[in-house]
């Protein structure tokens, strides 16, 4: 997604790209003071953190011809999820272990590269796309701890070759596999949610995964950091969108969500699936299910990758609550919008909370 072209941002976002973070970590360096926290806006930044009981979704019952007993038990498990936490661990997801392991070494394969290989599809100032770290759209920004890939997968429309590295060799292959399969699962999940709320199976998935909808991935590698207790892997946030598919590190615990006003960390399920639903999956369902308050906190012994595929409606198409979902009882939370995902990337890089903005 283009930022607005502002030449001081320009200027800054050049300079926030003279090294990159990955770079800082292998030299050694202490994190500039565009890194350091100064406002815990969200509550402290703690490393040590009680494990989230997030719950466990046995997927195979919505892939195969489960009985109606088994679905609906694990539906009730669904809603209870997203009403309590807007996430879950989804298993037995059907997609195979070896061809995980593929896709964590391709992404690992493509950090590994030398500097001046991945500057190749280094993105340009005021694009959203590419490698590189935070675009800057404000001179109070801070920045994140992490160095990133985030290309557009699906429609094949929206691909910039640019971005899609050539080195591993086998990168596009995998990843245009693995986003085939991700949309499937997450295509499986929105028919299994709209079933919680007794609406039309189609209702969610036709908007976020067919008719030209958005699915980008964004391949994430945080460095060592020496400062855990004042640097953000990644800033609290929530996800501009409708879903975000997470395949986590296999034993770098860092991620954090919020329940209840308080931060939990996210447990390790090897070859699990984090769920989470973002902020236009909370518009449509007119809040009954939130987009949880999300954040990545930073290790001073060891570097970590995540995986995150994220769907977004065509950002020409209108969204706004199911109609069916508004009433007496819950009248209409929020607006009817598009292209919510630039509202989302602006106030997430200003630290503020963006689904408030739409409010009715």
């Amino acid at each position: 997604m283009n930022t607005p072209t502002n030449p001081s941002l320009i200027d800054l976002d050049k300079a926030a790209l003279s090294k990159t973070v990955q770079e800082m970590a292998v030299d050694g360096d202490q994190p500039p003071s565009t890194y350091i926290v100064k406002e815990f806006k969200f509550g402290p930044l703690e490393t040590s953190l009680p494990s989230a009981p997030i719950p466990i979704i046995d997927m195979s019952c919505f892939l195969s011809t489960s009985s109606m007993e088994v679905q609906e038990i694990e539906i009730a498990k669904l809603r209870s999820a997203l009403t309590t936490w807007g996430c879950f661990q989804a298993v037995n997801h059907g997609i195979s272990t070896s061809f995980i392991e593929i896709v964590r070494q391709v992404v690992a394969g493509f950090f590994q590269l030398p500097k001046e290989e991945k500057l190749k599809n280094s993105r340009m100032p005021g694009c959203g796309e590419g490698y590189g770290t935070d675009t800057v759209v404000s001179d109070k920004q801070v920045l994140d701890w992490s160095d990133r890939l985030v290309i557009d997968i699906f429609p094949e429309s929206r691909r910039n070759p640019k971005h899609w590295p050539k080195n591993p060799s086998n990168f596009s292959e995998t990843v245009e596999e693995y986003g085939s399969k991700i949309r499937f699962v997450m295509a499986t999940i929105l028919k299994a949610i709209a079933k919680t709320l007794n609406l039309e199976e189609d209702c969610f998935s036709q908007v976020l995964t067919e008719d030209g909808a958005l699915l980008q991935g964004r391949f994430i590698y945080y460095p060592p950091c020496p400062m855990p207790d004042q640097v953000y892997g990644l800033k609290p946030h929530t996800d501009r969108s409708g879903m975000t598919v997470l395949l986590q590190d296999t034993d770098v615990q860092s991620l954090q969500v919020l329940n209840n006003d308080k931060w939990f960390m996210v447990p390790l399920i090897r070859d699990a699936l984090f769920v989470n639903l973002g902020d236009q999956m909370q518009i449509m369902s007119n809040g009954i299910y939130k987009s949880p308050l999300h954040r990545v906190v930073t290790n001073p012994d060891k570097g970590k990758i995540s995986i995150a595929l994220l769907n977004e409606p065509n950002p020409n198409r209108e969204i706004g609550p199911v109609e069916a979902l508004i009433n007496e009882e819950r009248p209409r939370l929020y607006k009817n919008l598009k292209n919510y995902g630039f509202i989302n990337y602006q106030s997430f890089q200003k630290g503020v909370v963006a689904i408030d903005s739409v409010k009715v």
